[in-house]
């Protein structure tokens, strides 16, 4: 499939056809040679992301952000956790202090449902609103995506399913995240649940990176220690993805590299003392960072078979990317080492001198013992998918726009594989 979305995927079935063997061979070129092999070999790169307003406090500028797009009525979709911690009224507050008029919608459950996103849409057409606003995780942000999708384009959230389906203009959208991991307030993914099918489904548009994203790290505080431990698992998986991704591109990289090395050195610590701000300041910067990596260079395998799961059993995203991810590099690995090289020394392994391939199983260990310092379940079982789920899971899994950009030719029978490997 192409990705016009931003994402050049590397030519033919090489993705260690990378930038740096084609500036290699510019070197050793005359400046209208290397023009000329630019022309013909370089992979064109676009890095789309929102304005970012970063740090402690920063939920204060929500009111300026949505007036200066325009904001005079603002949409606020969130659900009743964030408003339980306090942090819709904080945000309402902030909206109200410059002259807006906000209306909240929060009948969002995790992982969105296609009828929640209808009835979100159906409330904002009878509010008269204009800007939307989510405060939220990845389901919030999801949902605000599809409700912006539907006021603009039409029809039902399933239409949109794929790259580029998404083809007018959506209402200006401000993201506030509350959880340091699904990167959705940078991107340009929604995934929303078919409840008729019980699977995901991913939707890719360029229309869907918000406008502004404003990231306070305050409200990971209020994050229950499962949220935490799947969120941070989750903008692991983006990052690793991200980077070994036939999209990737070295601007993405720089991104990836560094999500890597603040999530390993910071995601057990938010779980033991929740309260280190110190840590939750890296968190918050890494699933940026994440975020912003892999909205470019898009993901991979884990991600494809993580979304069929979620459809299937509503489970927590991030912790089936947790579960999954390990299997997956090992799978990679075996046909491209070399790319993990740089993402274990990221996390933290000594890599001189060390093959490859060793180097590969560390790091799929090491993501592992992440996941058991976090509580992450061993296997897939214990969250209820059983052997005969395998077939169709695998089935829709090659389906699954994230697919095109995993680094190594999967076939249904290599998916299953995976899955009673995660079992």
């Amino acid at each position: 499939m192409s990705l016009r979305s931003g994402a050049v995927v590397t030519s033919g079935n090489d993705p260690s056809a990378d930038w740096s063997r084609d500036e290699c061979q510019c070197e050793l070129l005359g400046p209208q040679e290397a023009s000329t092999a630019v022309r013909q070999s370089a992979r064109l790169a676009k890095f789309h992301v929102p304005e970012i307003v970063f740090g402690p406090g920063s939920l204060t500028e929500l009111g300026h952000c949505a007036l200066r797009l325009g904001g005079r009525r603002p949409f606020l979709v969130t659900d009743p956790g964030l408003i339980e911690a306090g942090w819709v009224d904080e945000a309402v507050a902030h909206l109200r202090r410059v002259g807006l008029r906000p209306v909240v919608w929060h009948d969002v459950t995790p992982n969105p449902k296609d009828h929640e996103i209808q009835a979100g849409f159906q409330r904002y057409a009878e509010s008269g609103c204009d800007v939307i606003v989510g405060v939220g995780g990845g389901s919030v942000i999801d949902a605000a995506k599809g409700v912006a999708i539907l006021t603009s384009n039409g029809g039902r959230i399933l239409d949109y399913e794929g790259v580029d389906q998404v083809v007018q203009p959506i209402p200006p959208t401000v993201m506030v995240p509350s959880t340091s991991g699904t990167g959705a307030d940078v991107s340009q993914f929604a995934v929303i649940t078919d409840t008729t099918e019980h699977i995901k489904i991913t939707i890719v548009s360029r229309t869907l990176v918000p406008e502004i994203s404003v990231i306070d790290p305050r409200l990971l505080t209020t994050m229950p220690d499962w949220l935490n431990a799947a969120t941070g698992l989750d903008a692991l998986t983006h990052a690793i993805e991200a980077f070994v991704s036939r999209a990737h591109n070295p601007l993405t990289d720089n991104h990836a590299l560094h999500a890597v090395g603040l999530i390993t050195a910071n995601l057990v610590r938010t779980q033991v003392q929740p309260k280190n701000f110190g840590a939750r300041l890296a968190m918050a910067q890494a699933s940026l960072e994440a975020g912003m990596a892999f909205t470019n260079a898009i993901l991979g395998a884990t991600h494809a078979m993580s979304h069929q799961v979620g459809g299937l059993l509503d489970a927590p995203h991030g912790v089936v990317n947790g579960v999954l991810l390990p299997h997956v590099i090992r799978f990679n690995a075996e046909e491209w080492p070399e790319r993990f090289v740089a993402l274990g020394a990221a996390a933290g392994i000594a890599t001189a001198g060390v093959p490859p391939h060793e180097v590969a199983a560390q790091l799929a260990d090491l993501v592992r013992g992440l996941a058991d310092d976090v509580g992450v379940p061993k296997g897939l079982a214990s969250l209820g998918v059983a052997e005969w789920d395998v077939p169709v899971l695998a089935r829709t899994t090659m389906k699954d726009a994230c697919m095109a950009t995993n680094p190594r030719d999967v076939a249904v029978q290599d998916v299953e594989k995976l899955f009673r490997e995660a079992l």
